[in-house]
């Protein structure tokens, strides 16, 4: 069961991450803004600002395994569609399709997760090694210049037919998952599934203080990481760095790489200490220093993607189990919806705002520092995640007591 949902969230990660290595490629070849490139990451995360409120309720009334199958596939044809690509509307509809299957999708994962192994004594490590895999899924697509080269050579469209197989690798790990929880599901081997991720809004106002400083460096935190490294990373490191496609897609696999191995590490060093706030601290400052390096120091991209990558790895281990210290059981499905959706709504805004940027300062190879506007949107952002942590950290926030 397990080896099917990792494989799973590896061909997902793979297919969202699919077009950073191709950006430069969109850029020269379809003549696409950078706006428009990054529309489709931003159209990705659009429908889920409403659809993750109710996936966890389509999860509870159809299953988990039946919604794993469904949006495996319909990612498939987002996948597809974005791979047949121009013109633009055609790519975007695909990358629209691929959002509306996949967030769904990863809390179908998280539900199937939790009726096999709750109570089973490792089951935040599986959670854990679960992202990992995920993880890697991204490492991959940004190395696919080098280990597809020949692809690449192509044009930009072959390596979304790469995509496209991943995607059907992901629908044929859901098939192995659906197989093996149908067998299993009457002889009484799961669990009860956790209720579904769906949002009372009449508990809002009894979240306190420090649950909003979460939500607000959740928002920041992944506003950076994905737009700038899953989007324009890349691109950037192309045109104002000078480095070739497979030097800048190896480098920006790093931060995923450090990812995949360090983020269990992490999470077993927050079960040792419970220094959960101080650890968010130590997480949310290392981004934004990370933009300081890359825009004061002209050989700074590898210490920077380093510094990017210890924060990819270290805050989310601590980020995401840190949210029950500030509610309650009743509630905590209200509170991880929220901050999903607010989180994708921040994803959206900030990959057209990015882009939209870059195009209005002319950033391309011929000006670099056309691209110095979005590493000032990207620093601010990444200071204000920090802000948030330190807040929290001093202020001495505890548990709400919550009826």
């Amino acid at each position: 069961m397990f080896c099917g949902v990792a494989l799973v969230m590896f061909g997902n990660y793979y297919g969202y991450d699919s077009i950073g290595p191709i950006a430069e490629m969109l850029s020269t070849q379809l003549h696409y803004t950078d706006t428009q490139i990054g529309l489709l990451n931003g159209i990705y995360s659009a429908p889920n600002i409403f659809l993750v409120a109710v996936g966890g309720v389509l999860v509870d009334r159809f299953s988990a395994r039946i919604m794993v199958l469904v949006t495996t596939f319909i990612c498939l044809l987002g996948a597809i569609l974005t791979a047949i690509g121009d013109p633009f509307p055609v790519m975007a509809t695909g990358r629209l399709l691929f959002g509306i299957g996949s967030e769904t999708l990863v809390v179908a994962v998280m539900v199937a997760l939790a009726q096999w192994f709750t109570g089973g004594g490792y089951f935040a490590f599986l959670i854990a090694l679960n992202l990992s895999l995920a993880r890697l899924g991204s490492y991959l697509a940004d190395r696919s210049p080098s280990f597809a080269r020949e692809l690449y050579a192509g044009g930009w469209q072959p390596p979304m037919w790469l995509a496209v197989a991943f995607a059907a690798l992901s629908l044929a790990g859901a098939l192995l998952y659906y197989y093996v929880d149908r067998r299993e599901a009457p002889r009484g081997t799961l669990n009860v599934p956790p209720p579904p991720e769906r949002i009372d809004w009449r508990s809002l106002g009894q979240f306190p203080g420090g649950y909003w400083l979460l939500v607000a460096t959740c928002v920041t935190f992944y506003s950076v990481i994905f737009p700038f490294r899953s989007t324009f990373a890349i691109k950037y490191l192309q045109e104002a760095h000078g480095l070739s496609l497979d030097q800048a897609s190896t480098l920006n696999s790093y931060v995923f790489l450090a990812a995949a191995f360090a983020t269990p590490v992490f999470g077993l060093l927050l079960d040792r200490t419970r220094r959960n706030n101080l650890l968010l601290v130590v997480g949310s400052v290392l981004l934004p220093a990370s933009f300081v390096v890359l825009g004061l120091m002209p050989a700074g991209a590898g210490l920077s993607t380093a510094l990017l990558g210890l924060s990819f790895s270290l805050l989310p281990a601590v980020l995401w189990p840190t949210v029950p210290s500030y509610t309650t059981p009743a509630h905590l499905g209200t509170a991880y919806g929220l901050m999903t959706t607010l989180q994708n709504a921040g994803l959206f805004v900030v990959n057209v705002a990015a882009g939209h940027f870059n195009d209005v300062y002319h950033a391309s190879a011929r000006n670099p520092a056309g691209y110095a506007p979005m590493l000032w949107f990207f620093g601010v952002l990444s200071f204000v995640a920090f802000v948030c942590m330190l807040v929290l950290w001093v202020s001495g926030w505890r548990k709400p007591a919550l009826a």
